[in-house]
Formats: C-alpha cells, sequence, structure tokens
C-alpha cells in the first residue's frame, strides 16, 4: 500500500497545470483578446440598447436586456482575465445571444418596433458568434489544423 504522501493534489496533477497553461497560452493571443474585447462592448451595448434604442418604457424587456447585458460583459472579462478557469463557461454567450434574438417576442406584453427588433437580432447574432468563437477556441477545435 502506498503512503499518503506518494500522492499528489489534485490542483498539482501535471496534466491539470499543463492543460491550465495551454488555456492561458490561448487566452494571451490577439485573437481571443480581441473576441472578449468585442463581446464586452455588445453586453454593455445589450445592457444599454434601451436607452440607446428608445424602448425604456418597456420594462420587463429593458430590464432583461440590462441583466443579459451586463451577464454577457461580466462574462467576457472573466473570460479574458482568466481564461484558464473560466473557460468551461463560454457556452453560454451563445446561449445569451439567442435570449437577445427572441426576447421581443418572448418577453409578455411588449410592443415592438423594427429598431427595436434589429437592434435585439444584430446585437444577439454577434454575441452568439463571439460567443461560440470563444468557446472553440478553448477546445482547441480552432488550433487543430496547426
Amino acid at each position: 500500500m502506498s503512503t499518503p504522501s506518494a500522492h499528489t493534489p489534485m490542483h498539482t496533477h501535471p496534466d491539470l497545470v499543463e492543460m491550465r497553461e495551454r488555456y492561458e497560452r490561448m487566452g494571451e493571443q490577439p485573437t481571443a483578446q480581441i473576441t472578449d474585447g468585442l463581446l464586452v462592448i455588445a453586453g454593455l451595448y445589450a445592457a444599454a440598447s434601451a436607452w440607446i434604442i428608445g424602448f425604456a418604457d418597456q420594462t420587463a424587456l429593458a430590464t432583461t436586456n440590462l441583466v443579459c447585458g451586463i451577464a454577457i460583459a461580466v462574462l467576457a472579462l472573466a473570460l479574458g482575465s482568466a481564461y484558464g478557469r473560466t473557460h468551461g463557461l463560454a457556452f453560454v454567450a451563445p446561449v445569451l445571444g439567442v435570449w437577445l434574438i427572441v426576447a421581443p417576442w418572448l418577453v409578455s406584453g411588449v410592443a415592438t418596433s423594427a429598431s427595436m427588433i434589429w437592434s435585439h437580432i444584430i446585437v444577439g447574432v454577434i454575441v452568439c458568434v463571439l460567443g461560440l468563437a470563444t468557446a472553440a477556441m478553448g477546445s482547441g477545435w480552432m488550433n487543430r489544423s496547426r
């Protein structure tokens, strides 16, 4: 039987340490930094879009955009600052992007305008694409051709 000192703690396991270092190196690449920066901007726009586009009187939709936009911006900041520890959350951004696309139709009691709908669709698609790119970078899918 082995002694307890023969076991290495999980947080110091060589494979785990190497994987975290690989994710940190990936997070330092310009592509990842640009993607995360654009995701922060898209999240901030989504949060403020009710006041920018002019549907702040639609309280339910404005609140949804504010919460969703702040969540996107905070997620992007986390991914940009500590990708090695937060890469598992990258799938949340595309989900929030889809929510932004469908929210004008699903939030009850909302009278939609063309500018409101287009704003949601455009920012939702941008968040989806950037979120999928971030998730793909973390999975190594984008680096397999190298």
